[in-house]
């Protein structure tokens, strides 16, 4: 009788660490895609053709939008509020100098379109 008990706690013991560990290697996986799926979600694109809908970026490939997105999110607003041209365009309908800016980044679109 304690042989057969021995027998079954030890088979026991042993489901209960290949259960543990598949637990573990799940988890780990799951970590890993989640941490892969945010890096490819970072962009350095925080406003897109969406909230700049007054700009025309129709004809252009993808890398062409997306090089001047960026370069309108990075060249920073000639008014000294901090802000990217992109931010501001996006962000400040009253900035007196928006009209400027929208221009500024249509010179960008027609130079990624130029590329």
């Amino acid at each position: 009788m304690k042989r057969e008990s021995k027998r079954q706690s030890g088979a026991q013991r042993r489901s209960a660490r290949r259960r543990s560990k598949a637990i573990k290697w799940t988890v780990a996986l799951a970590a890993v895609a989640l941490i892969g799926y945010g890096i490819s979600q970072m962009s350095t694109v925080a406003y897109g053709e969406r909230q700049l809908s007054m700009i025309d970026f129709s004809g252009l490939s993808a890398a062409q939008k997306r090089a001047a997105l960026e370069e309108a999110n990075e060249a920073r607003c000639p008014c000294g509020c901090g802000m990217t041209l992109a931010q501001c365009v996006a962000t400040d309908p009253n900035c007196p100098q928006r009209t400027d800016h929208i221009s500024l980044i249509r010179q960008m679109v027609s130079r990624a379109r130029a590329a």
